[in-house]
């Protein structure tokens, strides 16, 4: 099997890198994500004019390894637009699910002039696909009502992708997918600890448009959670590259009692233990993209991935700040950001715990092999 990347995908990758490289260092970053809405509308504009937030819409569009590449680089400077979160993931389920109508909205997200949001996580739900939020039908009308948080960019979206319990009328039931306008919405957003933006959502019988038919949609839902997933372990990977770099020359040149941190062999043995970390992160980011490529959606194979990338992201933060020593937790010092994204990164579609425990109770499902 080839594991190297194609001409095209590290010419991608290439670009990205040096389109966000120039318009980001610490301080640019901090003054974007504090300021609104949180992002650079010129860096919006400059991916989609390199077609990165219309990746995955169309077969001739590139698949999941460029995805991947991009969001390596997305989390190499953790960049703050919602690359995955308001372009790629709810767009691949209009792209999937959507009627030709719906899919024309497309192109507007490709160009970087819409912005949309997935709504499925809801208050003190922990997974799946059932959800508290209700679908009500009167006649051709559609009206939703709910709430859902966090949604990652909901607060900039300007079109939601909303799962919802369908009416069990005997002609339709399960959980339904329907396109809701932000505008007519509640919206309270919020900065999360990492420098992203969400919100929480009510709907108060919102009028809504089923995507594609009114129809159970569990199957699309499972299938977006686990690009997200596999989207979350790409930009880790980015981060983790980073932070690793930022580590080893910072042990280079630091001197203590007139020689240089890397002449202490302890500390370099603990950073050959964080490329090690990356390299089995790495490994497991690579397995979740070309799972998916080669059609495979499975939650289990996500679950592993995860995990492995929530065990190396936090041993690469917790490392990084403990050999920068008091530096590392500074705001005008990168690595606590990255710490910071890896954090909330562990902690999207469930912690390590959660994805242990998830492939825990699959353990009974797996044949026992014999010698």
């Amino acid at each position: 099997m080839d594991f190297q990347l194609s001409d095209e995908q590290n010419l991608l990758a290439d670009t990205t890198r040096d389109l966000l490289a120039g318009s980001y260092d610490t301080e640019r970053r901090n003054k974007i994500i504090e300021s609104d809405p949180g992002y650079s509308p010129e860096v919006w504009s400059q991916l989609a004019e390199i077609g990165v937030l219309g990746l995955g819409f169309e077969e001739d569009s590139g698949g999941q390894l460029e995805i991947m590449v991009v969001l390596n680089e997305i989390g190499r400077r953790i960049a703050p637009e919602p690359v995955l979160h308001g372009a790629l993931v709810p767009g691949s389920i209009i792209a999937e699910q959507g009627t030709d109508a719906q899919r024309a909205l497309l192109d507007e997200v490709a160009s970087g002039q819409r912005i949309l949001a997935f709504a499925h996580a809801e208050p003190g739900a922990r997974g799946g696909t059932s959800v508290a939020t209700t679908a009500a039908q009167q006649g051709d009308s559609w009206t939703l009502s709910g709430t859902k948080n966090p949604v990652l960019a909901g607060d900039a979206a300007d079109t939601l992708i909303v799962s919802a319990k369908l009416p069990d009328d005997g002609s339709a039931a399960g959980t339904g997918l329907f396109l809701v306008d932000a505008a007519n919405c509640v919206r309270t957003g919020y900065r999360t600890f990492d420098g992203q933006r969400g919100a929480q959502i009510a709907f108060d019988a919102t009028p809504a448009e089923p995507l594609g038919t009114a129809a159970d949609a569990g199957e699309a839902i499972v299938r977006a959670l686990v690009r997200t997933s596999a989207g979350l372990c790409a930009e880790a990977v980015g981060a983790m590259e980073e932070s690793l770099r930022l580590t080893t020359d910072y042990l280079k040149s630091r001197k203590q009692f007139g020689v240089t941190l890397s002449k202490f062999q302890t500390l370099t043995q603990r950073a050959a233990d964080m490329y090690m970390s990356l390299e089995l992160a790495r490994s497991m980011g690579l397995y979740a993209s070309m799972s998916i490529t080669d059609g495979q959606l499975d939650p289990a194979i996500a679950a592993r991935a995860k995990l492995q990338i929530g065990r190396s992201g936090r041993h690469i933060a917790q490392e990084s700040i403990q050999l920068h020593g008091g530096i590392g937790v500074t705001a005008e010092y990168p690595v606590g950001h990255y710490a910071a994204r890896l954090t909330a990164i562990e902690h999207t579609l469930g912690s390590s715990q959660d994805q242990l425990r998830m492939l825990a109770g699959r353990l009974g499902s797996y044949e026992i092999v014999t010698l």
